[in-house]
Formats: structure tokens, sequence, C-alpha cells
């Protein structure tokens, strides 16, 4: 097909390339900026008004004057997928960087693709194992759910991220289950990191890695995480796969957002974020879930570092309104070496009763989860109390509190990066822990289960 290309460039700022409208053209549409015969880059349209086209340009503006020439190819971009995906590497764009050939695509999808229609989704009710007893008992990741983790500057939130990678799995074996991990505005030491990692443990075999580095176009990482989704998408709707798909870091995509909102000269919101940054975000975080009638499912794991660890910021505040909870890291479990340092009464899973009891994961699983909450809440309270009066001054059953929410934070939550808990290991804990407790003041746990599970701990009274 012949297009026509155009000289009509009337100013270029950062990577954004202002371009008199001469047709009409549509949001998403790819664009051919050619420079020279043998310099020819690839953008694509931000925004379109009656007299002029922001169009974003992938590989920078350097070298691109008001003389180089645009083409509009009247297409969005697209990815080509099948499933030899797994197992691969790709960049912000979709390229392959593993010196592997190039994917033999079954079918292009457009990668904005679409939120599932609310009509159309089925409930999420199948719990997913991350290996990770502060998640599995208490927060529990449920197939088709959207749970992100909240983290801060020098917290191992990647560490987490790859463990789950890692780990994740459903409960029956006989289910094909993919991890798509994207990486946004990540250093070349942790992309080695990542890659090396998902190469040793063997995880590549079932994985699909994108990543975009903090030296590469910015504008990229507003295309990685819909590359990814749209990955997922195929894999779980076409390939009747069920995947997950972790996002790091969604803080640097929301800073490329801002960057982009300020070179197209718009009126800021909340903290110099564009006002649609909620709608934006929501594009991505909706296309998780299952559908009805498609055995596949998409479940998300976003993760985000909060600026200056407050949780009332923009980027963790619109997440949590568009999610269903959010696993939070915590700076003093992380200062007392405990790993994963994951806060578990500021946590939360909306979803959680969904994908546990009987035949999911035990029927004792929510007892036990509601008792854990109920003794540490308590133990850590009392820690506030022993800085004014002492340890003498506390009666025995608060004593016994107290040393529960030690030996919980060393015990339950802390394990390491590579210890892979099933969920009869994590409730098997739990209940040594309980031993420390008398049985008639687990308040929170009926005599059934009590009498069935209580007489098994190891340090009972």
């Amino acid at each position: 097909m012949n297009y026509i290309e155009y000289k009509t460039i009337n100013k270029i700022a950062g990577n954004l390339l202002f371009v008199e409208k001469t047709h009409n053209v549509s949001y998403g549409e790819i664009v051919k900026i050619k420079i020279s015969k043998d310099d020819v880059r690839t953008g694509q349209v931000l925004d379109t008004s009656n007299e002029l086209v922001i169009i974003q340009s992938f590989e920078g503006t350097s070298g691109i004057s008001l003389d180089s020439s645009v083409r509009f190819l009247g297409e969005t971009m697209k990815f080509g997928l099948s499933r030899d995906i797994l197992g691969r590497i790709f960049n912000g764009r979709g390229m392959p960087i593993d010196n592997g050939p190039n994917i033999v695509a079954k079918k292009k999808m457009d990668i904005n693709g679409a939120a599932i229609n609310p009509y159309c989704r089925a409930p999420p009710s199948d719990f997913i194992q991350t290996g990770i007893s502060s998640i599995d008992a208490m927060n529990t990741l449920v197939r088709g759910q959207k749970l992100p983790i909240f983290s801060g500057s020098g917290l191992p939130h990647n560490d987490i991220a790859l463990q789950i990678a890692r780990q994740a799995k459903v409960q029956s074996q006989k289910e094909d289950f993919a991890v798509i991990f994207a990486a946004m505005g990540i250093t070349n030491e942790e992309s080695y990191k990542f890659i090396k990692e998902f190469e040793t443990t063997g995880a590549l075999e079932r994985s699909v890695i994108f990543l975009n580095l903090a030296d590469d176009p910015a504008v990229e990482r507003l295309v990685i995480p819909r590359i990814a989704l749209t990955s997922a998408e195929y894999l779980a709707f076409e390939e009747n796969m069920h995947v997950l798909v972790i996002l790091t870091d969604m803080t640097n995509y929301c800073e490329s957002l801002r960057e982009m909102s300020a070179a197209r000269q718009e009126v800021p919101g909340r903290r110099g974020y564009p006002g649609y940054m909620y709608t934006d975000l929501a594009s991505i975080y909706e296309r998780a879930g299952i559908i009805n009638g498609k055995k596949g499912s998409i479940t998300q794991m976003p993760i985000l570092t909060m600026p200056g660890d407050d949780i009332t910021h923009p980027i963790p505040d619109l997440t949590g309104y568009i999610t269903e909870g959010q696993i939070v890291l915590d700076r003093d479990l992380h200062r007392a070496g405990i790993y994963p340092c994951i806060n578990v009464l500021l946590s939360l899973s909306r979803l959680m009763n969904s994908g546990i009891g009987p035949k999911k994961t035990r029927e004792d699983h929510k007892q036990v989860s509601d008792q854990l909450y109920a003794n540490y809440a308590e133990g850590k309270d009392l820690r506030g109390l022993v800085a004014i009066v002492g340890e003498d001054a506390l009666s025995e059953n608060d004593k016994k509190l107290l040393k529960f929410a030690n030996e919980f934070e060393e015990q339950f939550v802390k394990q390491e990066s590579y210890e892979d808990r099933n969920i009869e290991k994590t409730l098997s804990i739990s209940w040594d822990l309980f031993g420390s407790i008398p049985k008639e003041d687990l308040t929170r746990i009926s005599s059934q289960m009590k009498d069935k599970y209580y007489k098994n701990s190891k340090n009972k009274l």
C-alpha cells in the first residue's frame, strides 16, 4: 500500500512531535517518521484535534527536524502472538532480545485491548498458591483477581515479585499455568538479575518476560503493560491457560504518563499527574478476570513504590480504588531483617473468602486467618504499652500475646526467598504458634476446629 508522506511537523518537544493535521487520523495509530533513507523511526498518535496531531516517538527525537516527514499507517499497534512466546524475552516494544528467532504469529492483536464486559465476568473463586505464608493464609490471591503490592524505595519488592513468579501455581496440576512478567524503568543490573533468575530456576519455560530499561524511551513504559496484557489475553482466552501477570513498577509507568502530559501542556491534576490517570490505570487493571464460557483466566499483581512511603499518594490511592485489595510492605519489618516484609495488618484481599475453605484450601483456613489477625494486632498494641510501663507490668495473658507477635513475625512472616510453603505447611505453622495460647483464648476458632487441629500443636502448654 502506498502511503502519503507529510512534511508538516511544526514543533518538537521531548519525545513528542506536533504535526499539522492533514487528514483524519485515529488515536493510537502507528506512524513512520522518516529522517533519511536509512533512518526511519516508529511513533504512535497520542492525541488529535482539529488542527494538530501529537505523535510520540519510540526511538526518541534526536536527529528529527522540522524537515522530516511522517506517514500514517492507518492501523493501531499490534503484537504478533502464538504459544511460542512462552520462554521468550522481549523489550518494551515487543521485539525479541534473547537472540531467539522472531515469533511466527498465529494471531495479531491490538495492544490497547479492552476491559472485560462486567456482564461477561465470572466471579473469581479459585486459590492461587504463591508459597508465601503471609499472602496465602491471610491475604489470599484468587484466580482472576487484581491484587497490587504497595512497596517503598529500597524495599525488596522485586525479590518478592521474582519469588511469586517462580512459585505461583494453581492447585490442580492438570491445568496450564503461565507467568507474564513486565518490568518498567529498571536498571541494567536489575534486568540481568531478572533474566538470570528466570533462566537458572527453570521458571522461564512457562514465562514471558518484557523488559524496559531506565535508559529506554519513557514512552515505551506506556506501551509495555498493554503488550504484556495482550499476551496474557491470548494465552488465557485463545490457549485456555491460567495466566498471572506481574507488572513492576507501576510508579515508573505513572511518571512517564505525567511526563507525556507535561509535554502536551495539559492542565495537571493532583501532584502534577494528569487528571485522567485514574481512567488510564483502570484501562490496565480491568483487563484482569475470568470470562464466562472461557477456560482461561488472567490474574494481576501490579507492584508500585509509594513515593515517601505515602500510601495516600495518588498512585497507590487510585490503584486501591480500582483493585481488589493490596499487599503492603513495611520498612520497620525490613529493618528488623524480616523477609518478606509484609505488613499483614495493612494488607487486604477483598476476594479472599471466595478462594478458601473446603476443597479449595482447608476447612480451618478462614478461622485460622481471623485468629492470627486478632492475636497479632493485640500483640503489636502491647509493644507500645511495654515502651511506657515495662513488660513486668503486663498480665500473664498479655505476655503471651506479646510473645505471640514476636514469634508470628519470626516464624510465620519470615521465610527464605527460595522457601516454597504449601498451604498445609502454612496452616501447620499457624497451629504451632497457637500452641502458646490457652485453648479457651482462641475465640475466633470453633471448638470443632480446635479439637481437630489444636492437639497437634508442638508448643501447647
